[in-house]
C-alpha cells in the first residue's frame, strides 16, 4: 500500500468520527455547533498530556470525556442561557484556544516521539508480523465501527427519537411533555466526545498535537457529511452513518488528488470550501432545473 493511500485511508477513518458527531448535531439534532475546531484541539491535547503523564490507555477516555464536557458547555449556552447555536459554538471555540493552550503547559507543541500511547502499544504488537504496515488502521477501524454501532443502536432508542423529533419540530416534542433542553444536551455531549475521540486519535497517531491541529475541521467534517448525503438521502439511519464514512472517505481522495498534482497547501482550504458550497447547493439546483425547464418550454410556446 503506498504512503499516500494509507495516509488518506487514515486520516479519511479518523476524520469520519468527527463527521459521525456533526451527524448527530446538524443532521438530527438540526443545530449546527460551530465549537468543533476547539473541541478537536482538546481531544488532541488532553490525550497527548495523558500519554505524556505515562497513561496510555487512559488517553484516549480522558479526551472523550472532556470533549463531552465541551458539548455540555455549549447545549447551556443554548438551552439555558438563550444564546444563539452559532454564537455559542463561536464563542466556545474562542474560549477553547486560551484551554488548549493552558492544558499543554503554555506551549503550542506537544511532541510525543518519546511517549508510549496505545498506537506504539499495536505497533509492538504487529512488529514482526506482514501487517505492521497497517497495523494503525486497526486501532481507526475498531473506534469508527463502535461509534457506529452505538449510534445505530442509540437512534432507535427512546431518547434517540426524542432528538430526531426535536431536530424535526421543538414545539411540537415540548407540547409532547419532553424537554428540548435535556435532548440537546444529551446529543451535543454525546457528538462533541466523538469530536474529542478524533482529534485524541489525530494527535497520538501522528505523535504530536499543536495549537491548530483542529483549523478548519468543521468545514472539513460538514464537506463530507453533505457529500455522504448525496448517495444516502432517504435511506434508513445505519447506511446514512455509512455514508458520513463513505463522505471522509471521499472528501480526503479530493484532497490527495489535488496534493498529488502539486497543488499549494494553503489551496486546501478553498478546495474544502468549494466543496461544501457546491454539495450545499446541488440540492437547490435539482429543484430548480425542472423550474427552469418548464419556464424555458413556455417561452418557446409563446
Amino acid at each position: 500500500m503506498s504512503t499516500l493511500v494509507y495516509t488518506t485511508i487514515e486520516l479519511s477513518l479518523i476524520g469520519s468520527l468527527t463527521v459521525l458527531g456533526l451527524y448527530l448535531s446538524y443532521t438530527t439534532l438540526n443545530v449546527c455547533d460551530l465549537s468543533t475546531d476547539g473541541c478537536f484541539t482538546l481531544g488532541a491535547t488532553i490525550a497527548s498530556m495523558v500519554v505524556l503523564s505515562g497513561h496510555p490507555f487512559l488517553a484516549i477516555p480522558a479526551a472523550m470525556i472532556a470533549g463531552m464536557s465541551s458539548g455540555f458547555i455549549v447545549a447551556i449556552m443554548q438551552s439555558c442561557l438563550g444564546i444563539n447555536s452559532l454564537l455559542s459554538g463561536i464563542i466556545l471555540n474562542t474560549a477553547l484556544y486560551s484551554v488548549n493552550i493552558a492544558v499543554m503547559g503554555n506551549s503550542s507543541l506537544v511532541n510525543l516521539n518519546k511517549a508510549r500511547s496505545i498506537y506504539t502499544i499495536i505497533k509492538d504488537v504487529f512488529k514482526d508480523t506482514s501487517l505492521s504496515s497497517v497495523s494503525f488502521l486497526f486501532i481507526e477501524a475498531f473506534f469508527v465501527l463502535a461509534v457506529l454501532c452505538f449510534l445505530n443502536l442509540f437512534l432507535k432508542t427512546r431518547i434517540g427519537l426524542a432528538i430526531k423529533a426535536t431536530g424535526d419540530n421543538e414545539v411540537m416534542v415540548e407540547a409532547s411533555s419532553i424537554d428540548p433542553k435535556i435532548t440537546t444536551l444529551i446529543a451535543l455531549t454525546i457528538a462533541n466526545s466523538f469530536t474529542a475521540l478524533s482529534g485524541s486519535l489525530l494527535a497520538l497517531s501522528q505523535r504530536s498535537a499543536n495549537i491548530d491541529i483542529g483549523s478548519g475541521m468543521v468545514t472539513i467534517a460538514l464537506a463530507s457529511l453533505l457529500i455522504g448525503r448525496i448517495f444516502t438521502r432517504n435511506k434508513p439511519v445505519f447506511k446514512q452513518l455509512l455514508g458520513c464514512v463513505l463522505g471522509a472517505l471521499i472528501f480526503r481522495s479530493i484532497y490527495a488528488l489535488a496534493l498529488r498534482l502539486n497543488m499549494p497547501a494553503f489551496m486546501l482550504k478553498l478546495i474544502s470550501a468549494l466543496i461544501v458550497a457546491i454539495t450545499i447547493s446541488v440540492p437547490y439546483i435539482r429543484t430548480q432545473i425542472p423550474l427552469m425547464k418548464r419556464k424555458r418550454a413556455l417561452r418557446e410556446a409563446r
